[in-house]
């Protein structure tokens, strides 16, 4: 059974109703970001053990140290983790309020076309993450500690803060996540109208320019993790042109979509 979605609402809410209405749904937010907050601050050990095995396994056996150098360095790290934990684990509540604050306003295909990209951002940030975590920490990492060693007759040896350990590895996540959403970012533009596919694919030397330079930028100093994100970049940046060419394609066998698209440019022009 097709799900069925209404077009855009009939009645005029003042603009006072809308504003309670974005107060409630603010609150709710917030309070799904406090509970999830709690929840993750209960678990911050747990969590922050794993956000550590990385490091660990790059140690050799029985050799890896975290240290803090003030005494409530690591209460605050549980702080990031709890804070950062909990903003994931109630993402979906907040996407879900502020799509049923913002649908109301959307004709039927507005929101259909809307729809995808709603649930594709945290699939794709997921999957941007779990790379960085599961591939690109551990490597760079072993990378790093590669530099271990004698010099100049001396010991060198890596002894990571826990704050900062946990600033890098929140580098990692965010960066990796938030570059993976780059399909998100070229189809929303495509649907507008901002950007053509043939712009783009005329563009690809400079996008490949712009995607190494990105992950040189968002990512440590090592060649392996930016390699590791330009490659993603590049196939995802050929795979939304793959995207938008196929919806071409629907709009060309489908001479009544392509009609109402036309005539919905005709009246944004007049």
């Amino acid at each position: 059974m097709a799900l069925k979605i209404s077009d855009i609402d009939e009645t005029q809410a003042p603009l006072l109703e809308h504003l309670i209405e974005l107060r409630t749904r603010l609150v709710r937010a917030v309070a799904a970001l406090v509970i999830a907050f709690g929840i993750c601050l209960y678990f911050a050990d747990p969590i922050l053990g794993f956000l550590i095995q990385p490091l660990k396994d790059a140690f050799p056996d029985g050799k890896g140290q975290l240290i803090f150098t003030k005494l409530y360095e690591v209460f605050f790290v549980e702080l990031k983790v709890a804070i950062f934990a909990g903003f994931c684990l109630s993402f979906p509540i907040i996407a879900n309020q502020l799509w049923a604050f913002i649908a109301p306003g959307l004709y039927a295909k507005e929101k259909k076309a809307f729809l995808p990209f709603l649930f594709a951002t945290p699939v794709l940030f997921l999957a941007g993450a779990s790379l960085a975590y599961y591939v690109v920490m551990p490597t760079a990492f072993k990378w790093f500690l590669g530099f271990e060693g004698q010099r100049g007759g001396l010991d060198v040896q890596a002894l990571p803060t826990a704050n900062e350990y946990l600033s890098l590895v929140m580098q990692f996540i965010l960066a990796f996540g938030i570059s993976f959403l780059l399909p998100v970012l070229l189809l929303l533009l495509n649907r507008a109208g901002i950007v053509e596919r043939k712009q783009l694919a005329a563009a690809r030397r400079y996008v490949i320019v712009g995607v190494v330079a990105l992950a040189a930028i968002v990512t440590p100093p090592d060649p392996g993790s930016q390699l590791i994100l330009a490659i993603p970049l590049w196939m995802l940046f050929e795979g939304s042109l793959v995207i938008m060419w196929l919806g071409e394609r629907k709009k060309q066998d489908d001479p009544e979509e392509a009609g109402e698209e036309s005539a919905s440019s005709d009246a944004d022009a007049a």
